[in-house]
């Protein structure tokens, strides 16, 4: 599967704040934080399902990428999503090993896959 997605009974702002409280803990950071209902609407469209998209990023994992293989910018930093389906909270990303496949190099899909494990570790303690 190209994804990890779990759900949570938390309210969204409670998933965000407790996934950024993990991130920080694997010294992940969000660099940027992009509310889609609202900017949807903002615009003059009805989008009535909040949607966070969060774009995170550990520096030093980031240069050690980026060292081994420039073209791995393509897919930095990770994106993470925090939205409601059906009345419940879910969270999700693209696994990077996936994203990392398609640039068919084992040095970098093996950080690839240290990347995602802690991210999913993040993931799953947010949820309880």
């Amino acid at each position: 599967m190209f994804h990890y997605t779990v759900e949570t009974t938390k309210s969204i702002e409670e998933a965000m704040n407790s996934l950024e409280e993990r991130l920080m803990e694997e010294e992940f950071g969000v660099l940027w934080k992009f509310d889609i209902k609202d900017t949807l609407q903002q615009k003059g469209f009805t989008f009535e399902q909040p949607y966070h998209v969060l774009e995170v990023c550990n520096p030093k994992e980031a240069q050690r990428v980026l060292s081994q293989n420039q073209m791995v910018g393509y897919f930095l930093p990770c994106k993470m999503v925090v939205y409601q389906d059906n009345q419940k909270t879910k969270m999700g990303m693209p696994r990077p090993t996936a994203l990392i496949d398609m640039v068919n190099d084992a040095t970098v899909k093996e950080l690839a896959e240290d990347i995602e494990k802690r991210l999913i570790t993040c993931m799953d303690k947010s949820i309880s």
